[in-house]
């Protein structure tokens, strides 16, 4: 399997993690909007075995969430370069339907975002999806993906007590999907599906606990792990109009081709440098 890297790409991917968190916490936002996103470096050939098998794996992903709201596949080669791993999860209030749609726009885009690179993921509001070459299944990972905190309200002893008993409650709950609220404030958080019990209640406490200490007097605060998350709000249920989720909806939409249009702009300046390397290589020789 041919596959090739570049430093360019890495920078490029560190700036899709480091600008596509959407610009408000609203917990009812739109299902389809962009939270973030992330490709691997390593590259497959065009017409390869591992391309089959990612595509075999993508609409594996996209059929099961019609009646499922997590699963994951391993498509395997015939070489253990040529394996693929991969899953998606729905946000655990999601009905079906909305779990397949979900997940179709998410593999929609990541064929966009992570054209011919081995490995990917793609986190909207309701639903996440990732694939590779490594294996990531049933692995504990607690790295930070993405935090955001909110503008400070300012210290407010009763407040900061309450949203504390709610990341508290979502903390203790045993489920892998947590939901949970108090006056104005609103939590919810969740494990990908394939970390057992302890592993989904270890990533959860870690989630909270930083959510506590990095956003401190936020008004919301949004804590994605490699494999859970945890999110607060203090607006109260029925702070987010529809117009506002709406504006949230097409932010992220906007993000998203921002994304799109570096990546094309990347790889034009890669195409000319090439170009003028062999001009200037060719008349150097002669």
């Amino acid at each position: 399997m041919a596959r090739t890297t570049s430093s360019a790409l890495l920078l490029t991917f560190t700036f899709v993690f480091s600008i596509s968190a959407l610009p408000s916490p609203s917990l009812s936002d739109s299902t389809d909007a962009f939270v973030f996103g992330g490709c691997t470096q390593e590259k497959y050939g065009q017409d390869s075995p591992y391309e089959s098998n990612i595509n075999s794996l993508l609409t594996s992903l996209v059929n099961s969430a019609t009646y499922s709201s997590y699963n994951n596949y391993t498509i395997m080669g015939s070489s253990t370069q040529d394996v693929v791993y991969g899953l998606y999860q729905c946000r655990g209030d999601l009905s079906m339907p909305d779990c397949a749609t979900c997940v179709a726009r998410a593999v929609s885009q990541l064929g966009v975002l992570c054209a011919q690179t081995c490995g990917g993921a793609l986190q909207l509001q309701g639903c996440y999806v990732k694939y590779d070459n490594t294996t990531f299944l049933g692995v504990e990972d607690k790295t930070v993906v993405l935090k955001k905190c909110g503008p400070s309200v300012g210290y407010d002893m009763d407040a900061m007590n309450l949203r504390d008993a709610v990341l508290g409650s979502l903390a203790r709950t045993g489920r892998p999907y947590r939901v949970g609220g108090s006056g104005n404030v609103q939590g919810v958080a969740q494990c990908v599906g394939d970390l057992s019990v302890e592993e989904c209640q270890d990533c959860l406490s870690e989630a909270v606990a930083r959510l506590k200490s990095d956003c401190g007097t936020a008004d919301y605060g949004d804590m994605f792990l490699a494999k859970c998350y945890a999110r607060y709000t203090t607006g109260g249920p029925r702070a987010y109009s529809k117009a506002h989720s709406d504006k949230n909806t097409n932010d992220g939409e906007k993000t998203f081709a921002i994304i799109i249009g570096l990546f094309a702009g990347v790889a034009l300046v890669i195409i000319f440098l090439a170009f003028l390397g062999k001009v200037f290589g060719g008349n150097a020789g002669k």
